[in-house]
């Protein structure tokens, strides 16, 4: 591992320390350091994300998504990243809670292309579903939702796809809370709201589904 990456970790431990989180261990900061390295490479050609910068992904995208990964309820066994993007929040799950299956749904072929290289490169046990999370045919423990495109359609069709007395994580703002708990409907007992780090009033909200799935 190069002198920039191993800094990369050290700076990336600082961050959690400043936003009151615990610190990676030098193995699970390697991985890290190696998925901003191919985020990097990749980020120009694909477009994976906005913020192109080292320290703008590692304050923006990767404290709170290892926060999200922290906070996941005990018992998850399965988890839909649905609209993964660059990875956001699945990759780091499956980094920091390799006790949990983790699928990487992205419809867009060139950003699946980079997720099927990150699992490669990481040696991570994550399943990338290049497509529309829609067509799934499995139900899971868990989904995740990070500025997926029209969001509130998302969330309805995801419920089709979480198993009954489980979980929807929903990463947003107050802003737009209260239309995404309307589109997932009554069949939904949120948790108190977890504040991300970061700013920009960012939240984790977390719904546990108490309805079973139509027959």
């Amino acid at each position: 591992m190069s002198e920039g990456l191993h800094s990369t970790g050290v700076r990336l431990n600082a961050l959690l320390a400043e936003a009151g989180l615990a610190p990676l261990d030098g193995v699970l900061a390697g991985h890290f350091e190696d998925y901003l390295s191919l985020l990097l490479r990749w980020n120009v050609p694909v477009n994976l994300t906005a913020i192109r910068d080292e320290e703008g992904i590692l304050r923006r995208h990767f404290i709170e998504s290892i926060a999200c990964a922290r906070a996941l309820p005990a018992g998850i066994a399965t988890l839909l990243d649905f609209g993964s993007g660059a990875g956001f929040p699945g990759i780091p799950i499956v980094l920091c809670r390799p006790e949990i299956s983790v699928t990487l749904a992205e419809s867009q072929g060139k950003k699946a292309a980079f997720l099927s290289e990150a699992v490669r490169v990481l040696g991570v046990a994550a399943t990338v579903h290049s497509g529309r999370a829609e067509v799934l045919r499995n139900v899971f423990d868990c989904i995740t939702m990070r500025a997926v495109d029209k969001m509130e359609r998302a969330v309805q069709a995801a419920e089709l796809l979480l198993r009954p007395g489980c979980w929807l994580a929903l990463m947003t703002t107050s802003k737009e809370l209260d239309a995404l708990k309307a589109a997932a409907g009554a069949e939904f007992a949120w948790a108190p709201l977890i504040l991300l780090p970061g700013g920009e009033d960012r939240l984790l909200a977390l719904g546990e589904r108490k309805i079973s799935l139509p027959v």
